[in-house]
């Protein structure tokens, strides 16, 4: 049993949420992500590329400080893990983090479960129980797919604290998860609440608010008219609960409140 070590100078809050901003990427068939600053690169010279946003959510709670997926994991030039730089800046250290949420794991949102520390390749959050689909892990492992990178798992898999999920449940009363799929056949998605708060994580179902707002399907999903169903069906919950939705791609906007509107939605922070 471990016990969330606040830092002296933190105050708790109640649901309070800290974007860990982690870059600017651009993608392209190869699935590799290459960073992309607009003030010296050209959109021009990555033809037939994907444009995205990384940024984890960390998130405190009353009893557990989350981690909502763990970008990919690159370090800063001093060698510092991005995530970690920003965990700090947020006023926490990474041993405080006492879950790891996982919404799936492609090489983007997991590639921060661990890091490269001198010769070794060591667990990113190591006091963290790290929460996982049991089909979603399944598939990391027998997968062909370059998005999932096995050499990481296996770090994972002889050093982490790993708890298996499967269909939709909870993990205890403030922590809800749903299955999904569509954007891959294991995704999950989780929901915070605590007090009259209520914080929406939709992982690759919900990663922009442009796609709630825009109504089409997308190629890189798995089941991409089932994945625009499910933003639908999200956003007239997340509007009717009032949930904070985090958008881990977002670029317009990292987190936002829903509201339904005639033909669609609209997203305000």
């Amino acid at each position: 049993m471990f016990r969330l070590t606040l830092p002296t100078n933190s105050k708790r809050n109640i649901l309070q949420v800290h974007t860990l901003y982690e870059g600017t990427y651009s993608v392209d068939a190869t699935k590799k992500f290459i960073p992309f600053d607009p003030a010296v690169h050209s959109f021009k010279d990555r033809p037939a590329s994907l444009f995205i946003n990384v940024q984890p959510f960390l998130v405190e709670l009353k009893n557990d400080l989350i981690l909502f997926d763990t970008g990919l994991g690159f370090s800063d030039d001093h060698g510092e893990l991005i995530l970690h730089k920003n965990i700090r800046n947020a006023g926490f250290d990474p041993t405080d983090v006492t879950k790891v949420l996982m919404s799936h794991l492609h090489y983007d949102h997991a590639g921060g479960m661990v890091h490269q520390s001198g010769d070794k390749i060591e667990l990113s959050f190591p006091e963290a129980e790290y929460v996982i689909n049991r089909g979603e892990w399944e598939t990391a492992f027998s997968s062909t797919s370059s998005s999932y990178h096995t050499d990481i798992f296996e770090v994972v898999q002889r050093n982490a604290q790993l708890k298996f999920i499967e269909g939709d449940g909870n993990l205890d009363e403030t922590i809800a998860y749903e299955f999904t799929g569509a954007h891959c056949p294991n995704h999950i998605v989780f929901l915070l609440t605590e007090g009259n708060k209520k914080v929406f994580f939709g992982g690759d179902v919900l990663p922009e608010p442009e796609e709630l707002i825009k109504n089409f399907i997308a190629k890189y999903d798995f089941d991409g008219r089932k994945a625009m169903e499910l933003r639908k069906a999200f956003g007239k919950r997340a509007a009717e609960e009032n949930w904070e939705c985090l958008f881990y791609h977002g670029k317009s906007a990292a987190t936002g409140f829903v509201e339904e509107i005639e033909g669609g939605f609209v997203v305000k922070s």
